[in-house]
């Protein structure tokens, strides 16, 4: 198997520098170093592409898309001077193009490959077969495989950072930032990308301006606009999306014109420098591609010298401005020597340390170096192959397909594989950096976002985060101040959905976290506490024993039923006076026990609810009252009915004696019973837990059921109370003989009055009180027939016992 290299031509570069980057070539010289380290390195092994020599030509783009864009058509042509649509090299076929690191570069560079590559164009010459490899265009436009089908990268695909700018964001907290993108189409395109990303994620964006490549920008209108924006609105951290030229503006502002406590965070597209000039970005952060091991290639490139490679004048003018030496016989220039090796450079200058795009560069050769390899020796219908140029132009179609496969361990023991878009593994490093007075750099690894099983995460050690020593704390970024716990946030009309002020939560509302947006509704047996951080359980509040109101309501009650009991005693033991004989004593005592009664009713309103006291306290409180009204009804009919009956000529004595007045008693009570019978058996009374009546409380009460019955009880007992007022009221002029009507109406005329003032009062109020005003209208009410009816007979039987035996003369046969 006979062998080929490829020639090396390395045209003259003929690139400007700006006078922001001194001394930039070391960086990228690394890069053409780690590619010629890789093919070499793939040349002396056995075990890919045996008896194949890889051979490679080297351009210099000078960072410029028409200079990348003229070394590419130079390239398929075959001659230094572009002939387009032309092959001049017959015998050799350009497999793979390696590179190129921007993205505006690499798509200059895939617009002429992905058409030189269409299967379809033949051109003279032969047909051209061209796969793009760039090691550092994470553009998102790559993915199309319409319009880029032979376009492969290294690095993942740009959305994969933007998630990690996200996270990395949400991680410290950080809802308001800036962005400054470099004024080109690339960098354009993914700041509105990451716009767009950053804001679907809740965080705001304050500002997005764009800062030229072009150092001469600082009288212009756009910088005064981007310095006013970054010193004006209060946002510490700064996003930046472009090349190190925009970033050198950047740098320029915060350095320049104000004392600088921003926090940047530099995209992976930059190669952050290790100069003095970007001190500002001290302590910053950069979501860099990931750090490879490339076992060798810090030795070799130590020992890079001018020496080692004579006829690369590519590399002349690195040797001139780092070694003061030429090669050859230039007048101005000593010959160079075996000590001018990089490793005698400036190492701050010249990191053989951290191999990041360095090894992307080393990926991308040994990506074509292994579909080359399978290609050529695992394709089962390819019997024979001679020399590197593939000998059926069909096969190089097939390329694609190994590229797209590719999966395989470099000598570092690091995985390289590229996914069905060609994109390369979602692997970023977050590196801060502590950039020293004297330029030096520290790079210190505090992170990794990388995909696993499909779900990608990322992992931040803050205890090597070092932060700027004029920040006291980790800085905060945020339009507004963090809502504290018991806060929600509320957005201010006009402005980001970041800007907002804090108002507290509502009562039985809580915010437990920072930042809520709304607060959350405590349960229904508890409340929010005074800080409205946390529900707390509610206290149960009724009418209980150890309440003031409710012993206050006990003792009266209890007072009461005192007086009731020695007015029956006082009635009892004076059973044969006038006075009590003409009052009828049967009903009076029925009445004056239904008294006794009413009064300790009060006992089972006071006190927690129960279902048995719930039915007994409005029930038991019905029947005993109409028991009451309608004993007090028999009586005033008896009095009325004994008037008429004692008149000449008059027949109703036979209408006179117990069974009228039983006979009233008993039907009076009857129907109430009936109709607690009827609510008892549909709708009965029940304990109730009511939150809504007090702030705060749950407050424990007796519901009535059935709203109707309960209002049908009152009802009925408002009728016979009313029926006597009216009966009594009418006898109220008969002779003093007779004069128990008049107490009757005016105890009537107190009872209704209590009973429609108790209606409003107790619609009116809520809880414990409401329990409260219906006690009270029981005991206002009982003790008016107490007071009424029965306390002037008693104080004529004890202190005007002469009345007394007035009535005895008159009815004393």
């Amino acid at each position: 198997m006979s062998k080929r290299r490829a020639g090396r031509r390395t045209p003259d570069p003929q690139c400007i520098l700006l006078p922001y980057f001194p001394r930039p070539a070391l960086d990228l010289l690394r890069h053409l170093l780690v590619f010629i380290f890789a093919i070499e390195e793939i040349n002396r092994r056995a075990d890919i592409l045996p008896n194949i020599t890889l051979g490679y030509k080297i351009y210099d783009s000078c960072m410029l898309e028409h200079k990348a864009v003229q070394s590419a058509l130079s390239i398929l042509s075959g001659r230094e001077e572009a002939v387009p649509n032309y092959s001049c090299d017959e015998k050799t076929k350009v497999v793979a193009f390696i590179g190129h690191l921007t993205s505006s570069s690499s798509l200059s560079i895939a617009e002429i490959t992905g058409l030189y590559g269409y299967p379809q164009l033949r051109f003279p010459g032969g047909l051209m077969f061209s796969r793009q490899i760039s090691y550092g265009a994470m553009d998102p436009a790559f993915t199309n495989k319409l319009q880029f089908p032979y376009f492969y990268r290294t690095v993942p695909e740009e959305s994969a950072q933007y998630e990690a700018v996200v996270l990395l964001l949400k991680h410290f907290g950080w809802s308001w930032v800036g962005m400054v993108t470099v004024d080109d189409e690339s960098s354009r395109r993914s700041g509105m990308e990451l716009y767009n990303v950053i804001t679907r994620s809740g965080i705001c964006v304050a500002y997005t301006e764009p800062v030229s490549n072009d150092h001469y920008i600082v009288s212009s209108v756009a910088y005064r606009k981007l310095m006013h924006q970054i010193t004006k609105i209060h946002c510490d951290i700064i996003l930046f999306v472009g090349s190190s030229h925009g970033l050198c503006i950047l740098n320029f502002i915060l350095s320049h014109f104000f004392n600088a406590r921003k926090v940047a965070i530099i995209l992976s597209s930059i190669v952050l420098k290790a100069l003095t000039e970007f001190t500002t970005f001290h302590r910053s952060f950069q979501l860099a591609v990931h750090e490879g091991r490339i076992p060798g290639l810090k030795e070799h490139l130590l020992t890079a010298g001018p020496l080692k490679y004579p006829e690369a004048e590519l590399m002349f003018d690195v040797w001139k401005e780092y070694f003061s030496c030429c090669v050859g016989t230039e007048v101005l220039w000593r010959p160079c020597d075996e000590s001018d090796v990089l490793g005698n450079a400036d190492r701050s200058l010249y990191d053989v340390d951290n191999f990041r795009y360095t090894f992307s560069v080393y990926s991308a050769v040994y990506i074509v170096a292994h579909a080359l390899h399978h290609l050529i020796y695992l394709d089962k219908r390819q019997e024979h192959t001679e020399l590197f140029n593939i000998q059926r132009e069909k096969d190089s179609w097939k390329l694609n397909r190994y590229m797209k496969g590719i999966n395989f361990m470099t000598p570092g023991g690091e995985l390289i594989y590229l996914d069905d878009k060609g994109n390369g593994p979602v692997r970023f490093d977050l590196v801060n950096y502590n950039v020293h007075s004297n330029g030096t750099v520290e790079k210190h690894l505090v992170g990794h976002f990388h995909e696993d099983n499909g779900h990608r995460q990322f992992t931040i050690n803050d205890s090597l985060i070092l932060w700027n020593s004029q920040l006291l704390q980790i800085p905060s970024s945020a339009c507004s101040e963090s809502c504290l716990p018991g806060y929600r946030k509320v957005p201010w009309k006009g402005k980001q959905k970041c800007c907002y002020y804090c108002v507290p939560c509502a009562e039985g509302e809580i915010s437990n976290q920072t930042n809520m947006e709304r607060c959350l509704e405590c349960p229904e047996d508890r409340w929010s506490n005074e800080r409205r951080d946390t529900c707390i359980p509610r206290p149960l509040d009724f009418l209980s024993y150890e309440d003031t109101l409710g012993l206050s309501l006990i003792i009266i009650n209890l007072f009461f039923c005192f007086v009731t009991v020695v007015v029956s005693g006082i009635y009892i033991k004076n059973k044969d006076t006038s006075i009590v004989k003409a009052n009828n004593q049967s009903l009076s005592y029925i009445l004056l026990l239904s008294l006794l009664f009413s009064f300790l009713c009060p006992l089972l309103f006071i006190g927690r609810p129960t279902r048995i006291s719930c039915l007994l306290r409005h029930v038991g409180t019905g029947i005993i009252c109409s028991l009451a009204v309608s004993s007090i009804l028999a009586k005033t009919v008896t009095v009325v009915l004994a008037f008429h009956a004692i008149q000449p000529g008059r027949k109703l004595r036979r209408w006179l004696g117990r069974h009228l007045s039983t006979s009233l008693l008993i039907t009076g009570t009857t129907v109430e019973i009936l109709i607690c019978v009827f609510w008892l058996s549909f709708s009965p009374p029940f304990p109730d837990y009511n939150t809504e009546v007090e702030v705060g409380k749950i407050i424990l009460q007796c519901n009535e059921g059935s709203v109707i019955a309960f209002y049908m009880v009152l009802g009925y007992i408002g009728f016979l109370a009313v029926l006597s007022f009216i009966i009594a009221f009418l006898a109220r002029k008969l002779p003093d003989v007779f004069n128990e009507a008049q107490y009757i109406s005016f105890s009537m005329l107190v009872f209704c009055s209590v009973w429609i003032s108790f209606i409003p009062a107790y619609l009116s109020t809520k809880g414990k009180y409401m329990v409260a005003v219906e006690v009270f209208a029981i005991s206002a009410s009982s003790a008016g027939f107490l007071g009424c009816i029965f306390i002037p007979k008693c104080y004529i039987i004890l202190l005007r016992p002469e009345l007394n035996t007035k009535f005895n003369r008159i009815f004393g046969q």
